[in-house]
């Protein structure tokens, strides 16, 4: 009778508060897994991975240097100010065309540059044969540069007025003197082909091999380019001008001794043309 009692006393309850419903085991847990799931933040993540993974028993790995620090390297061929005055000492390259039947050379371009590398002349050339080879693939000239290119003559006469009294430095000069019918003192020249410390059991070297084995610049790698040789070949003298120097001032004393000695070992004329001994 009691047990009528309470469930007529519940179900009364229930339609004055229907929210108050008693709720399924499995639906409750249910519910409160999701209410937990909704209230649980979601893990941020870090901005930085590698700094938050744990470093290595060998320790944190260092960076590997980029290939910019080997640009970075300075090239030796380019100046380090922008004086373009003459200097006591310059050097010179040249690059050649063909005439003729093509395996003559003829002057297409001659550079100067002073002590420091910097460009004092630098001009194309119109040779006074007709040019049947441009030889573009080593001297860089192509048919363009030489319409209006300077005549041979003027070119010779500013080379000539620009190298007078001047120490001329080079590699090979007499091929680039030839080309300008030009000559030169040659206790004022200085070529990098003929210093015996650059020589190869006796054998010369070209100047790209020089370049490369002394300065650690590549030169000459396509069309050769007369500023940057000749920039290479003030470089290799400034880097060797004191022995270099040296070298020359002692060649000059000992042919100055030998002629003495040559002049005192001449017999003397009498008065009768009459060769008598000292």
């Amino acid at each position: 009778m009691s047990a009528k009692l309470d469930k007529k006393k519940m179900s009364s309850e229930v339609k004055k508060n229907p929210k108050q419903l008693p709720l399924n085991p499995n639906w409750a847990q249910l519910q409160q897994k999701l209410k937990s799931i909704g209230s649980a933040k979601p893990p941020r993540h870090p901005r930085n991975q590698q700094s938050e993974t744990p470093n290595s028993i060998l320790g944190k790995r260092k960076e590997r240097p980029t290939s910019e620090s080997d640009d970075a390297k300075p090239n030796p061929l380019i100046p380090t100010n922008d004086d373009c005055s003459l200097t006591d000492v310059l050097a010179m390259d040249c690059e050649m065309v063909g005439v003729g039947q093509g395996n003559k050379s003829a002057l297409g371009r001659v550079s100067l540059v002073n002590k420091w590398g910097n460009v004092v002349y630098d001009e194309f050339v119109r040779p006074v044969e007709w040019v049947v080879d441009f030889r573009t693939r080593i001297s860089g000239i192509r048919p363009r540069d030489l319409r209006k290119a300077k005549d041979f003559r003027d070119v010779q006469e500013k080379v000539a007025e620009l190298i007078k009294g001047r120490i001329l430095v080079g590699h090979a000069l007499h091929n680039d003197l030839k080309a300008l019918l030009l000559t030169h003192p040659k206790n004022d020249i200085r070529d990098t082909s003929e210093y015996q410390p650059f020589l190869k059991e006796g054998r010369r070297k070209a100047l790209k091999h020089l370049a490369a084995e002394i300065l650690g610049v590549e030169i000459q790698s396509g069309e050769h380019c007369p500023i940057d040789d000749a920039r290479a070949a003030m470089l290799l003298y400034q880097k060797n001008r004191k022995g270099w120097e040296k070298t020359v001032k002692d060649q000059k004393r000992l042919k100055e001794k030998q002629k003495k000695r040559k002049q005192r070992k001449k017999p003397k004329l009498d008065s009768n043309h009459a060769p008598t001994e000292s």
